[in-house]
């Protein structure tokens, strides 16, 4: 792959006329898999917002020339999970530019950051400015002494540090790179800006095509109120909401239907509590049904989101075809361990049904490892979401103290032992010990975790309720392929696939053996082609169960536990509330708040 394969722009001609042009690289890492070689796709399922964020940032600096009226600014954009990273060709970009130019690491997390080191070490050895900015940087230096977890390796690399967020930051970044005097670190964290009025993210078609399904995604706020403990967000961008305006979302809407996008993950970590959730609903609903631009949204929510008036049914308006809720447990004992107090298990329920009222897609995270599991009370966790909650697709994780966490935080005072590979720290490995599960026992029950779920007869039975709530049959296919098979198929988390896995020798992983062409090119040819054979006919059966499911004119009405409507009082006998004492507890709860609003009433008080 040549430099010219690479996306570089040179934002809206200006450079033409510029005596000289700064090249800015910006690279999204990846990160390794357990044989030692980058995850990277043909095409990736999720879209990079920080890569969106950086290059609209850097392509108002370009506009507005803030290196001076005769130094242009190409921006040369580079997403690892679905670009591979050419060194070489690089570094003849710089090199036939004077190395006028610096490469910056963006949105790095921690499990990325073993692979941005190894990306920024042939630069730094060409003399090449290297900047690194993201979760793992700013985490540590939020939460940790500055020294911890790593962040060593960039000083004595030479590699630039910058915490927080870049908006009017960027310019003076570019600027001391440019003079050759940029700092060891830049700290923002102390400092959070407003992004209302900011440059909006951004990416070009060219890098757009890179994904599944043509899409790209946006914030339209930053930061969340609650304190989940092992939550890194709430450390970076901070417990204080910011927020940009439905001007702002409409102009980012606008600037990718122009190039023919228009599908979007919002990835705010709780759009729900965006304070202008309404007027940019309001706004995307206007686009949708006035300016005919066809919208498809995913967004992300807490499991309260029902109880505001008009959102969810607003949501269906303004294209929201899907909607990720922070489930997490099922065992309210684990949601107070890890301060999540805001999930109520017993609006589970009436959550998950309103959203299944506008046939939108219903997605969860759930986290394994919490202190009160165990395999055999997972195994019975999940039965009961199968059968009791109207939930499409869970996305499993193992809980992991991840550095910017309250959790990593507390283990590391403690001097408790987690392990040194942060490399692994992707939620989907196991880095430190448990109260009652062995490592191997974590780690098998996670893997069994996929295979309990998508079950043949249970993805039968998601597709018989799509077809009830009016869910889009084809789309809730396509979406438990990918999650029924990656694991299996591929040992890496749904949310990190994609189509066709690519995999270079030149990629795997410093310190371990590099393979023979000879031996690497036919392992990686017939590992391919088996993988797309058991896919393929994963992809049949689901397909021809999909066919006949639809056209089963009972399936209109299917009717199950899951589906049953919820009554003023929740059947109290169901196994979701009687199975752990968290669960009695909270039943016990609302019926006490219960007798009192009644009794309240009946006396003519306030309720």
């Amino acid at each position: 792959m040549g430099v010219l394969s690479y996306q570089r722009v040179t934002v809206r001609d200006l450079s033409e006329t510029s005596e000289r042009n700064f090249q800015l690289i910006l690279i999204k890492p990846s990160h390794y898999d357990d044989d030692g070689y980058v995850i990277r796709w043909w095409r990736a399922m999720i879209p990079s917002n920080s890569l969106a964020a950086l290059y609209g940032i850097a392509a108002d600096c370009a506009e507005r020339k803030v290196l001076g009226p005769n130094v242009g600014i190409d921006i040369t954009v580079v997403d690892e999970t679905n670009t591979r990273v050419n060194i070489p060709s690089l570094l003849s970009l710089l090199k036939a530019n004077g190395n006028f130019g610096m490469v910056a690491l963006v949105g790095v997390q921690s499990n990325q950051y073993p692979r941005a080191l190894d990306i920024a070490r042939p630069f730094r050895d060409a003399g090449i400015a290297v900047s690194m900015g993201g979760f793992h940087v700013s985490g540590c230096l939020a939460m940790l002494d500055g020294k911890a977890v790593g962040l060593d390796a960039c000083r004595e690399m030479g590699i630039s540090m910058f915490a927080g967020e870049a908006e009017g930051r960027l310019d003076t970044v570019l600027q001391d790179a440019a003079s050759g005097t940029l700092a060891p670190l830049y700290n923002y964290m102390n400092d959070l800006p407003s992004i209302e009025g900011a440059a909006v993210p951004f990416l070009p078609k060219a890098n757009v095509t890179h994904t599944l399904g043509l899409s790209t995604s946006f914030d339209a706020g930053r930061g969340c109120p609650y304190q989940c403990s092992f939550c890194t967000i709430i450390n970076v961008q901070g417990r204080k909401s910011r927020f940009r305006t439905a001007d702002d979302v409409e102009k980012l809407v606008r600037m990718n239907w122009a190039q023919g996008i228009h599908k979007f993950f919002i990835t705010d970590d709780n759009f729900a509590r965006n304070r202008d959730w309404e007027a940019i609903f309001d706004r995307l609903i206007e686009l949708r049904e006035k300016d005919g631009i066809p919208l498809g949204l995913m967004i992300q929510v807490d499991t309260l989101c029902h109880k505001i008036p008009n959102f969810i049914e607003k949501s269906k308006r303004a294209g929201v075809t899907r909607v990720f809720i922070g489930l997490e447990n099922v065992n309210p004992d684990n949601l107070t361990i890890a301060k999540k107090n805001q999930n109520k298990i017993t609006e589970y329920r009436k959550m998950l049904l309103a959203w299944k009222a506008q046939g939108i897609m219903t997605l969860a995270g759930y986290i394994l490892g919490f202190p009160a599991d165990t395999p055999e009370s997972i195994r019975r966790d999940i039965a009961i979401i199968q059968h009791e909650l109207p939930l499409d697709v869970i996305e499993f994780f193992c809980l992991t103290p991840l550095p910017g966490s309250e959790d990593h935080q507390t283990l590391w005072k403690k001097d408790v032992e987690m392990d040194a590979d942060l490399n692994i720290y992707d939620v989907e490995h196991v880095c430190t010990a448990h109260q009652k599960m062995s490592k191997a026992e974590w780690e098998s029950i996670y893997r069994e975790a996929w295979s309990l779920y998508y079950t043949p007869e249970h993805m039968k039975t998601l597709l018989r309720r799509a077809v009830a709530t009016g869910v889009p049959l084809a789309s809730l296919v396509k979406i438990l392929v990918s999650f029924a098979t990656t694991v299996p198929l591929e040992n890496v988390h749904p949310l990190q696939s994609g189509l066709l896995r690519l995999k270079h020798p030149s990629e795997r992983r410093p310190g371990l053996p590099h393979e023979s062409a000879f031996v690497f090119w036919p392992r990686f040819i017939w590992q391919t082609a088996a993988k797309h054979a058991s896919l393929g006919a994963t992809i049949a059966r689901l397909a021809t169960n999909a066919f006949f499911i639809a056209r089963d004119k009972e399936t209109k009405t299917y009717m199950d536990q899951a589906l049953t409507p919820v009554g003023d009082h929740e059947d109290e006998t169901l196994e979701l509330f009687t199975k752990t004492a968290g669960g009695l507890a909270a039943v016990s709860h609302i019926k006490k708040v219960a007798e009192l609003t009644h009794a309240h009433r009946a006396v003519g008080g306030p309720v």
